[in-house]
């Protein structure tokens, strides 16, 4: 075992090395002649909420008393959550409106000889971009990267004005937060005129194993001069060492303005295959090439795996059957908002890896690039899935008022964008459509189908599809997809297996208390390939999904009141703050190995209150031994356990003795009286007690506890750490019913971010310097500056101990 620690030390330490390095390559881009493919353009803009002047467009507006930012920038998230805000319960009662964003920026006389292009990784949504007061055209869907072409307007040798109008006026347009603004990274793209294009390079490993792999390069080169260009395209491909996995180089006779994709094919020995375990990236080089000049030079991460889906074995990745522990995630950041900062996109990743899942669904729109690298990079796969409606819309505003004209450039966008992640492994392309019953859907989802395969064909497609009558009516729509997705029906798999046993299943959304019984019919049907739970976190809007209420409350689904302040979803396995619920807990046990006991306390209503659950809630359950109103009154202690049996003690008295085997789905329930002290559950195997974990009788709260995620960030303004506040009594121990007030002040080149304390009740602003703990916790984000050095984080609070912790700050090296 020692050998085996240290054989995976090395190997995440060299992965770490290898991540590095292409960070660095990945935002360095190439430089030719002194000019970087690929820059950032987040720095520097100007913003004014509001309909400004159409003149905001032009280059001599005066926009000096707008506010100064970087980009991702949301600004819902920055507003007051209101019951009036026309978002409504959907969007989470935050502020949209309209929002102007301007940069100027200088251009070399040296790009005269180049082709510049502004590339948007999203925009939500309507966005108009103007260059020096031309506009370059309007993007509806607020979830798709695009680019313009800015050559033929720009000043060289002098300033130059980028406008953008975003509007998100329109309300409802969204069943979830969606967040207003330019919330993506922007680019400036130069390139020479004999170019690689924009998504031009496909990568694919269409045969593999241990021994060799076929890697499939197609490269689409664009000519736009008025002459024939000969040129050679070099691919070369890159292990994590830097080191020549193989190369293949062509000849290419370029028409004038014209494009051309040429297909390479090139053979890698004994490569290291791709996992979730083991998510080992190589690099892909594509260079064009004139009498030994680089004109182009492109970089592609990519990993080498083979994907398999079939009725008799599943989904089998590089030849072994495989099954989908998933959770399904909206696309915001908690107390961030929309803004896809990369180390929030990243952390999320992290989170989700921590709480046992090996797969997520990106409901219910493309995601950030910034989450697909970092599930590339982590080992997660991913459903990537396009659009929430088709041609009939769930809101006013939504897609389907834009479908018809643009669903062929939005699934373009994705499917061209995210091709080459080896984590992606399935297109979606919808989500309960609402004409899903009518014969007309069928043939949307051909046309949708074929396209994604016009330009993948090495990946299923599949929808999510739930029940609103006969569940046989939606035979025809699942025939036409590759893999049929159940939302909420899983049920009725082995029925279905019978009359169509050629179907392959997955449970594309799952209630969270059905834990057990998806995860019995996961295992025990090969076509079954697995279970996407709705959700693996909690998100913003969609309110008072996943509520659980005292009697005497407004009662109902989320749906059917108006339940504000809640503004969110509480139905995911992770809190806002990061914090595993106990169903995480309970979840991750049943599909994985690496944890086998678990101990929580139903939360215990005030006699004669009772709480009630809602569709998708799980019993309020939490990590406490501290009940100082129920004295002497029967609690329940809840043990998860994949050991036969399990002992529980109360100051180390014996309680009692029960079986947690399959037959009782791995869990017991003790009801005890309450009584102040120490807690242990212990897991026995062969009589033996094995493992055991505690929960301990918490004091009043006295200290205040800062963790933070990461010690040391980059100053490239972007860059941040998240801080856990936690409540303790004076002797260290968490006090897990702490409300106190928390101040926050920041000394140091760095800035709060965000506040949070995962209370989807509490409507305080997500931006500023003051939070209330919440079952004695709460988050602060600190994002660095463009300045070195020490970030202070100071947090304060009336009747405790303040506490402080240092962050440091790091130029790029």
């Amino acid at each position: 075992m020692k050998g085996l620690n240290s054989y995976k030390r090395q190997y995440f330490a060299k992965q770490i090395v290898f991540v590095f390095i292409l960070f660095i390559s990945f935002f360095s881009g190439y430089a030719q002649n002194g000019i970087e493919r690929k820059q950032l353009f987040d720095y520097d803009w100007k913003f004014f909420l509001g309909d400004a002047s159409a003149e905001a467009k032009a280059n001599d507006f005066n926009d000096s008393g707008w506010r100064k930012l970087d980009l991702p920038h949301d600004w819902s998230i920055e507003g007051k959550v209101h019951p009036k805000n026309t978002t409504g319960p959907n969007g989470g009662y935050f502020p949209s409106g309209i929002g102007w964003y301007r940069k100027t920026f200088q251009v070399p006389d040296s790009w005269k000889a180049k082709k510049t292009a502004i590339y948007f990784e999203g925009v939500y949504m309507n966005s108009e971009v103007f260059i020096n007061g031309k506009s370059l055209g309007v993007y509806p869907y607020g979830y798709s990267s695009f680019s313009y072409d800015l050559t033929p307007y720009l000043n060289f040798g002098k300033e130059n004005v980028i406008a953008v109008r975003v509007d998100n006026s329109q309300q409802m347009n969204s069943r979830w937060y969606s967040g207003s603004g330019i919330y993506r990274h922007v680019w400036m793209m130069v390139t020479d005129p004999v170019h690689v294009a924009n998504w031009g390079v496909a990568i694919s490993t269409p045969e593999v194993s241990s021994k060799k792999a076929t890697v499939l390069v197609k490269t689409k080169v664009k000519n736009e001069t008025a002459s024939v260009q000969s040129v050679v395209v070099k691919t070369l491909l890159w292990n994590r060492s830097f080191k020549s996995a193989g190369d293949d180089q062509m000849k290419v006779e370029l028409p004038a303005n014209s494009e051309k994709e040429i297909t390479q094919t090139i053979e890698v020995s004994n490569p290291m295959l791709w996992t979730p375990e083991t998510p080992y990236l190589y690099q892909g080089r594509v260079q064009v090439v004139k009498d030994k000049k680089i004109l182009d030079d492109t970089k592609t991460n990519f990993g080498i795996r083979s994907i398999k889906f079939t009725a008799e074995n599943g989904f089998q990745l590089n030849g072994k059957t495989v099954k989908i522990n998933g959770g399904c995630v909206h696309h915001d950041n908690g107390c961030l908002g929309a803004a896809a900062f990369d180390r929030a996109e990243e952390r999320k990743v992290e989170l989700l890896k921590a709480g046992g899942f090996n797969a997520v669904r990106t409901s219910h729109n493309p995601p950030s690039e910034a989450f697909l690298d970092a599930c590339d990079r982590l080992g997660l796969l991913v459903m990537d899935e396009s659009f929430d409606c088709w041609k009939i819309g769930k809101t006013t505003y939504d897609y389907a008022k834009y479908f018809k004209e643009w669903w062929q450039r939005d699934l373009e966008a994705m499917v061209l964008r995210d091709r080459n992640h080896p984590s992606v492994f399935m297109w979606s392309i919808g989500n309960e459509i609402p004409e899903r019953a009518d014969p007309e859907a069928v043939e949307t989802a051909k046309m949708l189908s074929a396209a994604v395969k016009k330009m993948d064909n090495t990946r299923p497609v599949t929808s999510a599809i739930v029940a609103n009558g006969k569940w046989e009516v939606f035979d025809p729509l699942m025939a036409v997809h590759d893999v049929a997705g159940y939302n909420y029906n899983l049920h009725t798999a082995p029925d279905d297996h019978k009359r169509v046993p050629s179907r392959i299943i997955v449970q594309t959304e799952s209630y969270p208390k059905d834990a057990f019984n998806n995860w019995k019919l996961v295992q025990e049907n090969n076509y079954v390939i697995g279970d996407f739970v709705w959700t693996a976190m909690d998100y913003l809007g969609e309110s008072g999904i996943g509520r659980y209420y005292y009697s005497g409350e407004v009662p109902g689904q989320h749906w059917e009141n108006d339940f504000f302040p809640y503004h969110g979803a509480y139905c995911g396995d992770i809190d806002l703050i990061g914090w595993r619920k106990p169903i995480s807990h309970y979840r991750s046990m049943l599909c994985n190995t690496n944890e086998k006991l678990y101990m929580a306390v139903r939360e215990p209503a005030p006699e004669p209150l009772e709480i009630k659950e809602t569709l998708w809630s799980v019993y309020p359950t939490w990590e406490s031994w501290t009940w100082p109103a129920f004295e002497g009154k029967t609690v329940q202690v809840e043990v998860y356990s994949k050991y036969p049996k399990v002992r529980l003690y109360l100051n180390d008295k014996l309680i009692g003795e029960q079986k947690t085997t399959k037959e009782e789905q791995f869990k017991a329930a003790f009801p005890i009286p309450y009584a102040t002290g120490l807690l242990k559950a212990v897991g026995v195997e062969n009589d033996k007690e094995i493992e055991s974990t505690i929960l301990q009788t918490a004091g009043d709260a006295s200290k205040i506890k800062l963790i933070a995620d990461r010690k040391e960030i980059l100053a490239n303004g972007q860059d941040l750490s998240f801080i856990t506040i936690e409540m303790t009594d004076k002797d260290g121990t968490f006090q897990p019913n702490a409300t106190n007030r928390l101040n926050f002040k920041i000394d140091g080149p760095g800035v709060i971010a965000g506040v949070d304390n995962a209370d989807l009740k509490d409507f305080e602003q997500y931006v500023g310097n003051t939070r209330k703990a919440w079952h004695g916790r709460a988050l602060i984000v600190i994002k660095s500056n463009h300045q070195a050095g020490e970030i202070k984080l100071t947090v304060t609070s009336d009747q405790l101990e303040g506490n402080s912790i240092s962050i440091r700050s790091t130029q790029n090296k």
